[in-house]
């Protein structure tokens, strides 16, 4: 998707908001990869992530007409779908929280050498990498949801205090300050338990069969592996000019932004040619 500027997403939501069904499918395709990659990261899980992510879409469909131009589209948009996430309580995630205390445990005290080999001829490397990318990104979860937010906007979409303060209602300077701690609390958690991106002992291969058994790996679902990384060019139709806050961006490499599965994009071109949609643009 090309880059649009501030003046031709106005343009097409202007149309939009007329009618005009090809400027809305425009709209929707310039931010639904970023709705999903926001969703997968907030919530845990690519199903959980798919549905938020519909819901979000959806909604900024139905809203289109209080967009006034007061802020970036895409700044709207974050707004839309931070406010939803952060009170989105059907995951799974919000009814078995987690904590870095109860993540630490697991990795220091589980049993993991008794655990027959459930990998069903899956190669073995193709599941640690698949581990590796879905543990680090459960690990989130042990952030409380604002923590999180800050360090998804911060960290994966690189968003200036600026405009990440207007998404979260807080000044720059705050924005900044939280930031610079949550990643300092996810830096020292990696460097002292994980044996992938720090000096921990937990390394991906050797629990791999018990991730399978504990139900948080399906050799036959392998989400990491299916999904399609966004461009770094895409990506940069979100990014502003992020400030050096602290030397810690590099260190979270696993929080990549991925495009909608298919079947999310297939929802939502079904939607937009429901006789629903019309009801709602001539509400």
């Amino acid at each position: 998707m090309n880059k649009k500027t501030k003046e031709e997403l106005q343009a097409l939501v202007d149309q939009a908001t007329s009618g005009d069904k090809k400027a809305l499918e425009t709209l929707v395709a310039q931010v639904q990869d970023m709705v999903f990659s926001l969703s997968l990261r907030m919530l845990g899980t690519f199903a959980d992530a798919e549905d938020a992510a519909q819901d979000i879409l959806l909604k900024m469909i139905t809203h289109l007409s209080s967009f006034r131009g007061d802020s970036a589209f895409t700044t709207w948009v974050f707004c839309i779908a931070v406010n939803h996430l952060k009170n989105y309580k059907k995951h799974m995630f919000a009814h078995y929280p987690l904590s870095f205390e109860f993540y630490g445990d697991d990795i220091q005290n589980a049993n993991i050498q008794d655990v027959p080999d459930l990998t069903q001829n899956v190669d073995k490397e193709l599941l640690a990498e698949e581990l590796k990318m879905s543990c680090t990104n459960v690990m989130l979860q042990c952030l409380d949801v604002e923590s999180r937010c800050i360090f998804i906007l911060g960290t994966m979409f690189k968003l200036d205090s600026r405009i990440a303060g207007e998404i979260l209602k807080m000044t720059p300077e705050a924005y900044r300050k939280r930031l610079s701690r949550v990643r300092r609390k996810m830096a020292d958690f990696l460097g002292q338990y994980c044996g992938e991106y720090g000096e921990g002992r937990c390394k991906c291969k050797d629990r791999v069969n018990y991730a399978i058994q504990s139900h948080r790996l399906n050799p036959r679902n392998l989400d990491y592996k299916n999904a399609s990384e966004l461009s770094a060019e895409t990506i940069m139709d979100v990014k502003h000019a992020m400030e050096d806050i602290d030397d810690l961006s590099q260190d979270f490499s696993f929080c990549k932004p991925y495009q909608s599965p298919e079947r999310t994009k297939h929802l939502i071109r079904e939607f937009l040619n429901s006789t629903q949609l019309s009801i709602i643009q001539h509400s």
